[in-house]
């Protein structure tokens, strides 16, 4: 009797909890998470990575600033999603191929926040700047992957086919640090760069070094010095040790970036889905958006020989006045934008505050305004697009809130 009571009473418990404690959300609601077939030593180093980039905020004792723009890696990419405006970054200085001529007033990037007793930058008057919402970080390691040959297989600088696109590569000189690896082929010196809206920075540890330094202030190994010092001869650094973050931690939060999951498309056999994702093909959308890739041999097993869909080729794109902010990294003209790949794309207003916050810079809030702001090469892929019925239209969005 006694016995049966106990078991009474923990399938009354169990019961009650579930009541009590919300279930987990489902993989494809989600993008944060690891690649399937991490190792245990993987898998640790991941969790490390993860700790690192959503848990820590920076403080004044710990290095932070004196100028900043966020205090932590996660405060701009909630939930590994998309910014907002609060998170939008501030970059200006450059406005050709020659270089950013800013850089002793604070360039690339604006700290427009600071510790007591510092001044937060300003863009300086008739710097060229445009403003970027941080992206998704979603599947980056899958991108990291692709050889430099997959990437300009798809470049067409003269228009050759007479399709209207000429998708570029934007070559980035490197840091001192750069290894290239056996994938990365030099033009000059120069390396195809991969991530940001410029696509310029070349793999995921420029990403993070840049991020650390110019985002919050924090100094490592690989940039050691405190970001808009030299803007103003009167402020002084502050009194943390540098190297601020070890290279072990930025080492994790780079692997952690290489092994986050790809994001589970959802209604992937809804009929309307289906026939958006058509209608995104025959608009000529997928010119640019990518669809398919499958990377090569990797240093990590979980992207080897692996097929993914991130919709996007890397490369860089005229995109023509409308969305030209004269401000420029790299080779590319303040016209061309790298194109965004779309996978997470329906999870974005998750970390958006409830809206979209869409293109470069989040003027967009939706995603036919989206559509509707590309012009240059998309002028006429976009054109095609508005041609299109409502209902028509309506698919073609379920289609990529689908991603």
């Amino acid at each position: 009797m006694r016995k049966l009571a106990i078991i009474s009473l923990c399938c009354l418990l169990a019961i009650s909890c579930k009541k009590i404690f919300p279930s987990a959300p489902a993989d494809e609601d989600i993008l944060d998470g690891p690649l399937e077939g991490l190792t245990t030593e993987q898998k640790s180093q991941f969790l490390a990575g993860d700790v690192a980039f959503n848990d820590e905020v920076f403080t004044a004792e710990t290095g932070l600033g004196p100028y900043f723009v966020a205090t932590s890696c996660g405060s701009c990419h909630a939930g590994d999603g998309k910014g907002h405006p609060f998170t939008t970054l501030t970059r200006f200085g450059q406005l050709d191929s020659n270089g950013n001529t800013w850089l002793l007033h604070g360039g690339p990037q604006l700290q427009n926040r600071a510790l007591p007793g510092h001044t937060p930058e300003q863009v300086p008057a008739g710097a060229p700047f445009s403003r970027f919402t941080p992206p998704a970080n979603t599947g980056l390691g899958f991108l990291a992957a692709l050889t430099d040959e997959q990437i300009l297989a798809n470049a067409d600088r003269a228009d050759s086919d007479g399709d209207g696109i000429s998708g570029v590569p934007n070559y980035i000189t490197p840091p001192a640090y750069f290894e290239p690896k056996w994938f990365h082929v030099a033009k000059n010196g120069k390396y195809i760069g991969r991530f940001g809206k410029k696509a310029a920075a070349i793999d995921l540890l420029q990403q993070t070094v840049n991020a650390y330094n110019q985002d919050m202030g924090i100094t490592s190994e690989y940039s050691k010095d405190e970001p808009a010092i030299y803007n103003s001869t009167n402020e002084q650094p502050d009194n943390v040790p540098d190297p601020e973050v070890s290279t072990a931690t930025l080492n994790n939060v780079v692997f952690y970036l290489r092994t986050l999951k790809v994001p589970v498309q959802r209604n992937a056999n809804d009929v309307d889905v289906i026939a958006g994702k058509n209608l995104f093909i025959e608009t000529g959308c997928g010119k640019c958006h990518t669809p398919q890739w499958t990377t090569q041999v990797s240093d990590v097993a979980s992207l080897s020989n692996k097929t993914f869909y991130p919709y996007t080729d890397l490369l860089m794109h005229d995109m023509g006045p409308g969305l030209d902010d004269g401000y420029t990294e790299g080779i590319a003209k303040t016209s061309e934008w790298k194109t965004p790949a779309l996978w997470g794309l329906g999870l974005s207003m998750n970390s958006q505050g409830g809206q979209y916050y869409l293109m470069h810079d989040g003027r967009a809030h939706t995603i036919h305004d989206a559509i509707s702001l590309h012009g240059g090469e998309a002028e006429q892929i976009k054109n095609k697009y508005l041609q299109l019925s409502e209902a028509d239209k309506n698919k073609l969005t379920k289609f990529l809130e689908s991603l």
